[in-house]
């Protein structure tokens, strides 16, 4: 009797359908585990590239707990054609390479507090001076003969002379040249970048919305230095894209890593904004790198988004659910 209903049509279909269910389910199952797979080697593979880049840093000679390609110092000697008085001072040549809104403003004005330190600010922001490489490599001498004066550059003759390189500011378009006059003036670079690319992306956000809603007294700014400023600032909470936001945050770290590999031959100090949060005398590592005398410095900047970044966003549970469970969950999770 049993024989005899196994051997039924609906059995046979329903054997039939279990079977197709099986494979359905097995060939979700397998898609799934590429899709995990891809996503965790890709990841896996710019976690290398840090990891290897912070291995080859911490391999080199220190001084003073300072990185340095050599123990020779670089020492230029200006001729600049208006300030005859720092004719013949000997300086070092710096640049501070960084993102927008990674802090680079305030540690900018951090070093320029030293007596002996003149950064020129963010020159390669006007587009014409970064139309080619020969603009680009004739604005540098410019700078480093003191033949080029900002609104942010000093009157003094100083030991150490520099500006501020955003990435995205002809930096990354010509690597070779521009690798190859670092290493032949021996400029010092220092790395300014910061850990947590969501508050990173937090600042972009608000900052592109103040440019149009103006919201201190009918004015732009990208920096306050009073604590109300800063408090009428953070009230506006971006919404944030959580559909591009994960690949939106992987060109972020990839475009930093890129630097570090275009430019890891030169003589450089990496230095993290969270880092320097935490503990200030990271600036003295800074000193050091430049072989300048140790100061105490100081900013009038002041923070604008201060706590926990779920008081910044918001759409923070759609971020929330986005990022748990991936490699940029602990962005959401960092205290800075």
């Amino acid at each position: 009797m049993t024989r005899v209903y196994e051997n039924t049509p609906v059995l046979k279909g329903r054997k039939t359908y279990l079977g197709v269910l099986k494979v359905l389910v097995l060939v979700f199952a397998m898609l799934c585990g590429v899709h995990v797979c891809s996503t965790f080697l890709k990841q896996a593979q710019i976690e290398r590239k840090k990891d290897l880049f912070e291995s080859q840093v911490s391999g080199r000679p220190r001084r003073n707990n300072v990185i340095y390609q050599s123990q020779f110092s670089h020492f230029h000697y200006p001729k600049p054609q208006a300030r005859l008085e720092c004719g013949g001072n000997p300086v070092r040549l710096f640049v501070i390479v960084s993102m927008q809104r990674s802090g680079s403003g305030w540690f900018e004005t951090l070093m320029n507090s030293h007596i002996n330190v003149s950064s020129n600010g963010e020159i390669f922001g006007q587009k014409y001076r970064r139309q080619n490489v020969s603009m680009i490599i004739n604005t540098l001498n410019r700078v480093y003969n003191l033949d080029l004066l900002t609104s942010s550059s000093k009157n003094e003759c100083s030991a150490a002379i520099g500006f501020k390189w955003m990435l995205n500011q002809g930096l990354m378009d010509h690597p070779g040249e521009i690798l190859d006059y670092f290493t032949k003036r021996g400029v010092y670079v220092i790395f300014f970048l910061r850990r947590n690319m969501l508050r990173r992306l937090v600042s972009i956000l608000a900052n592109s919305f103040d440019k149009e809603a103006k919201l201190l007294n009918g004015l732009h700014v990208s920096h306050v230095h009073s604590h109300e400023e800063a408090l009428k600032l953070s009230r506006y909470k971006p919404t944030i894209n959580v559909t591009s936001l994960e690949s939106d945050l992987e060109k972020m770290e990839s475009t930093a890593v890129k630097a570090l590999e275009y430019y890891n031959s030169t003589r450089h100090i990496v230095v993290y904004y969270e880092d320097l949060m935490k503990n200030p005398n990271k600036l003295m590592q800074v000193e050091d790198f430049l072989m300048l005398a140790r100061m105490k410095l100081k900013s009038r900047q002041v923070k604008i988004h201060k706590g926990p970044l779920s008081e910044h966003i918001n759409n923070w549970d759609d971020v929330y659910r986005t990022l748990s469970g991936t490699t940029y969950e602990r962005y959401i999770r960092a205290k800075y």
